[in-house]
């Protein structure tokens, strides 16, 4: 697998102020993020902020009977760890890896100093909660009000936005998971979708051959930019 070089190939990385980024470029990682990896999990020490460039990470909202559902993707564009500062790290929510690929890290505290040392900083972390937060507000209404259908055309266009290919590295029963919705349903979606000439899909593997045939396909449920980016 290439190396992602450059840690700017992350939005956020690239947005800080040029002296934040001089002081804490030196302290970021490297890391290989493996698929099923948990990053962070709500009640745990927050040790590092991860910056992911070629992965995409699902929060989970981790439910007494054992399901997860997915409330919001995070990829190219984030920073997973903001907990810190949202306030709320009492909810059960876990950032795990659903599609493996790289990243950089960086130790909590050397960011949160850099934080409290610059405004321009935090306003940039507040821009992406935001961001986050609005993900999570489409997520509950395409939840409650779209079919599994639109809401899967959705979750394969957020996982596009933050890919460098058309190829997404997910199972059937992983995309039920994390939609919180019968496997059963997902398959029978999936095969309009194919049979319509919109995706391919083989076990693990679907690739997008018409993304704005997706789009209309998603009928509302799809936010574009607004789920993207702060």
């Amino acid at each position: 697998m290439a190396i992602a070089n450059d840690p700017r190939q992350n939005d956020f990385l690239a947005s800080m102020p040029a002296p934040v980024w001089a002081q804490l470029s030196k302290h970021l990682e490297f890391v290989e993020m493996e698929p099923g990896e948990v990053l962070y999990e709500s009640g745990r020490e927050l040790k590092y902020f991860y910056f992911p460039t070629t992965s995409i990470v699902s929060l989970l909202y981790a439910m007494e009977d054992g399901a997860a559902p997915e409330i919001a993707v995070v990829g190219k564009e984030g920073v997973i760890g903001i907990a810190l500062y949202s306030g709320d790290d009492g909810n059960p929510i876990r950032a795990e890896v659903q599609s493996g690929g790289q990243g950089y890290r960086i130790r909590a505290r050397y960011l949160a100093d850099a934080v409290d040392q610059s405004g321009e900083l935090l306003q940039v972390l507040l821009n992406y909660t935001k961001s986050v937060m609005r993900q999570m507000v489409h997520t509950a209404v395409a939840n409650g009000y779209h079919s599994i259908e639109q809401r899967l055309c959705r979750r394969l266009l957020l996982g596009l936005d933050r890919l460098q290919s058309n190829q997404i590295m997910m199972t059937h029963e992983l995309i039920a998971s994390v939609l919180g919705v019968r496997r059963e349903g997902v398959t029978e979606a999936a095969r309009k979708l194919q049979s319509a000439g919109l995706i391919e899909y083989s076990r693990g593997k679907i690739t997008v051959i018409d993304r704005q045939g997706l789009e209309e396909r998603a009928r509302g449920c799809y936010h574009g930019h607004a789920e993207q980016y702060a």
